[in-house]
């Protein structure tokens, strides 16, 4: 395996953030006459972009992007899954445009006929009989953890080491250097430490998991199908078959997080490995970029949830007071724009075509790390994947945490942004959409194949 020269990275990453900063000048001013925005940005996390300020853009159209100095860009990062439909896509628009205009009415707390469309659809593509609505995966989370610990009368919950649920509190633990639960690094003044709240074990760890559940207090396992946001981590044969039965076996239930591993299929990770979830949760990609997100039960649960609500009615309301749900959420716009995306932009046959793009991204990319014998390797996962600095690659969170390297993760994506290409800030991640074409993974592999000479040779 060819080991890197570092003086020769930072070199060229040096050369790289030159040409940003000078190709760049009206991201730049738009980034630094920015007085009145919290760190100079409308989000703090925009700020993780290399090269010192974010691009500012214009217009972004299918699977492309137009920065305000007029360079247009091939997006693999699609909103960092947000945009999975691609940007601004027609059936979108016109959905949009018609609740907007013609139909009117952005939100009333009342149903619409799209919220039985979308709940029939989403019970077609994962499996579960009902379903509510939210405006963000992290709401589909943080209200579902309250109904299964309303029905199992258990206070834990349990999520892997470095997994992704959103900004919810109880999932940002991670298994420390001494084997034990510890606040996630970065993680700001939680109100209760989530060691507390929480069991945390490595991903594709049986033996670790079956230990956490056996005391009976964890209400649920929360996971992922796959990790993603650490760099994608792929269960091993078995694992998930093994985490549903310790589930049945200790009383706990089972959530799926299928946020970003909807890349997986038309129904996700759960049918793509036949999974069987007691609960479901879903965000970001549903409605286009539109602000949305979901969860599933089982009937089953369902059940249960009323049940215990009846039980408990001097305590347990999910109508009013309880913690769960929020004026804007359900609301038609949103139930419009996911029944346009479900409907007639991700759908079943569009997935066959991503995956293809998604795999001939993936070979490509592999085909120049062997030919440099770099000690890189390459995961997929249906339409999405990723390059990691590790090879073979990682099997769980702290394994992927600590293949990073921010340096050379800077370079090829500067590399990439100054010639047209962009990949998901965070890690190596490239996402295709409907409207990705073979050019464009071209484009990327052209790219990527003069950034590694460039360092390498």
């Amino acid at each position: 395996m060819q080991t890197l020269d570092r003086h020769r990275l930072t070199d060229r990453l040096a050369a790289e953030v030159e040409r940003y900063g000078r190709e760049h000048p009206n991201s730049r001013r738009l980034h630094d006459e920015a007085s009145h925005l919290f760190g100079r940005v409308p989000m703090t996390w925009m700020s993780k972009w290399a090269g010192g300020f974010p691009l500012g853009f214009s217009a972004a159209h299918g699977a492309t992007i137009t920065d305000l100095d007029g360079h247009e860009l091939v997006d693999f990062a699609l909103g960092d899954t947000g945009a999975m439909a691609g940007h601004s896509p027609a059936p979108l628009v016109r959905a949009v445009n018609e609740r907007l205009g013609v139909r009117g009415g952005v939100t009333t707390m009342l149903p619409t006929e799209d919220a039985q469309w979308v709940a029939a659809e989403l019970h077609r593509r994962f499996g579960l009989d009902q379903w509510s609505f939210t405006l963000s995966a992290t709401d589909a989370n943080r209200w579902l953890l309250r109904l299964v610990r309303l029905v199992t009368r258990r206070p834990k919950v349990l999520v892997f080491s470095y997994s992704y649920h959103g900004t919810v509190d109880e999932s940002f633990v991670v298994v420390g250097p001494d084997g034990r639960a510890q606040s996630r690094p970065g993680n700001v003044a939680p109100a209760v430490d989530p060691s507390e709240t929480t069991r945390v074990v490595e991903f594709n760890d049986l033996a670790a998991l079956e230990r956490a559940l056996a005391p009976g207090d964890v209400a649920a396992v929360l996971t992922e199908p796959a990790m993603t946001n650490i760099g994608i981590v792929l269960p091993e044969p078995g694992f998930l078959e093994g985490v549903r039965a310790l589930c049945d076996q200790t009383g706990t239930l089972l959530i799926i997080d299928e946020t970003h591993t909807f890349s997986a299929g038309p129904g996700g990770a759960t049918r793509r490995y036949g999974l069987r979830p007691d609960a479901l949760t879903i965000g970001k990609s549903l409605g286009g970029g539109v602000a949305c997100g979901a969860y599933g039960l089982t009937q089953d649960l369902a059940d249960r949830v009323m049940r215990a609500v009846a039980a408990d009615s001097d305590t347990a309301d999910i109508v009013d007071v309880g913690g769960v749900g929020g004026t804007l959420a359900g609301n038609p716009l949103s139930l419009a724009s996911m029944r346009a995306v479900l409907g007639e932009v991700l759908t079943d046959e569009a997935f066959v075509a991503m995956e293809d793009l998604a795999t001939s991204f993936a070979t490509g990319v592999r085909s120049t790390i062997d030919r440099y014998d770099l000690p890189w390797s390459v995961s997929q996962l249906g339409a999405r994947c990723e390059y990691r600095f590790a090879n073979p690659a990682p099997v769980n969170g702290g394994q992927s945490a600590t293949s990073a390297d921010p340096v050379l993760e800077d370079y090829l994506h500067l590399y990439g942004v100054n010639r047209g290409v962009l990949l998901t800030p965070f890690h190596n991640m490239a996402l295709m959409c409907p409207a990705t074409t073979r050019d464009d993974v071209a484009r990327h592999q052209a790219v990527f194949d003069e950034a590694v000479a460039d360092l390498v040779d």
